[in-house]
């Protein structure tokens, strides 16, 4: 008997890393990631059709482009205020603040640098205007119940904070 291989209304367990273009780690993530393949899975479009025909076991590479990615880098979304007009929790790189605009929508957004009593947020994906590589290694593949056709898979991923590995 053959292995199943992923194609549309496949269920399919996944795991992958993220490496910028000089090969290290950005992001690792070992528990499986659950999808049916072909139904607004959350896998960016050239990782999911790069997974099309694989197997339990495959592992592939999938080079993005930024725009095929996380987007370019906006700079709209990069402040820098005084210091000392930012709350003590914040003062350091790498904590998170979520900010919401005039229409309530909320964002978060990182402290990026504290230099000469400035300190800069940005609400930039860490991996956005990069090129990025992901190795992906296929765990089960099987056919979808009917559940899991009508209802999907508990999504258990994220990469940007707010979507998916899309």
């Amino acid at each position: 008997m053959s292995a199943e291989q992923i194609k549309k209304d496949k269920y399919v367990e996944l795991t992958y890393a993220i490496l910028d273009a000089q090969g290290e780690i950005k992001e690792r993530v070992d528990i499986p990631v659950k999808y049916i393949h072909g139904r607004d899975s959350g896998l960016f479009p050239k990782i999911e059709k790069a997974l099309e025909g694989q197997e339990k076991g495959a592992r592939i590479e999938v080079s993005l482009t930024q725009h095929e990615g996380f987007g370019p880098s906006d700079p709209n979304l990069i402040f820098t205020d005084d210091l000392a007009n930012v709350p003590p929790q914040f003062h350091q790189v790498g904590a998170e603040v979520e900010m919401q605009n005039d229409r309530g929508a909320a964002k978060k957004f990182t402290v990026s640098k504290i230099e000469k009593g400035k300190l800069t947020v940005d609400g930039n994906h860490p991996l956005a205007g990069q090129t990025i590589k992901f190795v992906v290694t296929v765990g089960e593949v099987r056919d979808a119940t009917d559940d899991e056709l009508k209802n999907g898979v508990t999504q258990n991923f994220s990469v940007d904070g707010g979507g998916t590995v899309h």
